[in-house]
């Protein structure tokens, strides 16, 4: 039988480190007023960091009384005892520094080259320091984009800001971003930014990197256009200004059309002469797709952000689609699985809490709801304050949202003969014979939504908080 105490042995290798006991390393740490000296053991620091096993190996390793000596002054003494603790038994505490101190220790640990310390780091500051890595975006970008070692913190970031670009875009330092780390964001499909968004800003960022050229540009010399164009040349190919609409292009792309390839400003003009004549995949290139659409055949994503909102009981202050702070993950499209009440338990039940979204036939109409629960066959009701109806008049006009809550009394019926069923009085139920009807009960009457409807399709998302 084999046994393991990692506990014990990470307890014991600590008490050495605390005990000092046949040290053969002395680490001198910090600079000025704030130095320590550490001693450890050199056949441990090997072990666990590359860096040290390289620094012993070789010839040039400064040795004093038979003990190595090291000088790290770029290192603060509180980072270096965590960072030895952590060689030492596996254990670490970050939780009483700051979101600038973890990032400083991460790039100690990268310098060290300790794997594991920098993987712990990393994951450490994506799950606790996200207000951190948004409030210093151009600092934190630039700083990962330094170390190769950091691809979750860099792949996590990188996504973050495709994902919510103004944290980035609309910083006062956003025209200090280096032109590397902005061309790779150019070249991100997922950047969801619109497209005259990035030409602004890419002006603006041109002009910051000439600043004796006015911001007016009806003011430019012919030397001040051909500053500007050579500043744009490498960013120009990155900007899709076939989804620019024509509007945008005629206000603020074509009076600047000098900054522009010839063939593109001939491309452009012609496109918005004639906007149904077919062009080429290869002229317009693909429109930015963000990573975060909902797979959806009957509402957009801002209705998701409502959703969202009501169901955190925001319903005069709704998130921005770009804040929504649940996933929403398909479970049933009735017309792709199968309009019936078994495909639907058999595909929502016992998922947890979900919104049901239908359209109703003939109209433009959404009805729909919420359960924080979970759907499934038991035939009992379920009370809560937090569950909802809703109902759109329109789909395309979101003004036209209503909102109802349940009374907290049978909010939510579980039917094995009836699809998604909400409320004592059947206020939303999908029939057995895949009517839909409305009466209310345990909700407050929605002016508009029908007493008996069909419906053209409908479907059920799983509620996930981020």
């Amino acid at each position: 039988m084999s046994l393991e105490y990692f506990q014990d042995l990470s307890n014991d290798l600590e008490k050495l480190l605390t005990t000092e006991k046949g040290y053969d390393v002395i680490i001198y740490v910090g600079e000025n007023e704030n130095i320590k000296e550490f001693h450890a053991h050199s056949n441990i620091l090997s072990t666990r960091s590359q860096y040290f096993c390289t620094a012993f190996s070789n010839e040039w390793a400064n040795k004093k009384d038979g003990k190595f000596i090291f000088k790290k002054p770029n290192v603060s003494p509180e980072s270096f005892k965590i960072i030895l603790r952590f060689i030492y038994s596996g254990k670490i505490d970050l939780t009483k520094l700051q979101g600038s101190e973890v990032l400083k220790f991460l790039i100690v640990a990268d310098e060290l080259n300790i794997q594991s310390l920098i993987s712990c780091v990393q994951k450490y500051l994506i799950k606790n320091e996200d207000k951190f890595l948004q409030r210093n975006p151009i600092e934190i970008l630039e700083t990962v984009y330094q170390h190769e070692s950091f691809t979750d913190l860099w792949n996590y970031f990188i996504e973050k800001i495709c994902e919510e670009p103004e944290m980035l875009f609309n910083s006062d330092k956003f025209i200090n971003l280096k032109a590397p780390l902005l061309k790779l964001l150019l070249t991100r499909d997922d950047l969801s930014l619109d497209e005259i968004e990035i030409w602004d800003n890419l002006l603006n960022w041109s002009l910051a990197q000439n600043p004796t050229i006015s911001h007016d540009t009806t003011k430019w010399s012919k030397e001040d256009i051909i500053v500007m164009e050579r500043s744009l040349h490498g960013f120009v190919p990155l900007v899709r200004f076939y989804y620019i609409s024509s509007d945008d292009f005629i206000e603020k792309v074509y009076p600047l059309k000098k900054l522009l390839p010839e063939d593109l400003v001939d491309g452009l003009v012609k496109f918005h002469i004639t906007p149904n004549k077919k062009l080429s995949d290869s002229n317009i290139g693909p429109p930015r797709q963000s990573k975060f659409i909902y797979d959806s055949a009957l509402i957009e994503r801002q209705h998701f952000a409502i959703f969202a909102s009501w169901i955190d009981k925001k319903e005069n202050l709704h998130y921005n689609v770009r804040s929504i702070p649940y996933h929403f993950n398909l479970l049933y499209r009735a017309s792709r699985d199968g309009n019936t009440v078994a495909t639907f338990h058999a595909k929502c039940d016992n998922k947890g809490a979900t919104i049901v979204v239908a359209k109703i036939a003939n109209s433009e109409q959404i009805v729909g709801g919420y359960n924080p629960f979970q759907w499934d066959s038991s035939n009992k009701d379920k009370s809560t304050i937090d569950s909802f109806i809703c109902f759109f008049a329109d789909k395309n006009n979101i003004v036209t949202a209503k909102v109802g809550y349940s009374n907290g009394v049978n909010s939510i019926k579980n039917f094995s003969a009836h699809g998604p069923t909400f409320g004592s009085g059947c206020d939303l139920v999908c029939n057995s014979n895949g009517n839909w009807y409305s009466s209310n009960g345990s909700y407050p009457k929605i002016d508009g939504i029908p007493q008996c409807f069909k419906i053209v399709d409908y479907e059920v998302f799983q509620v996930i908080k981020k």
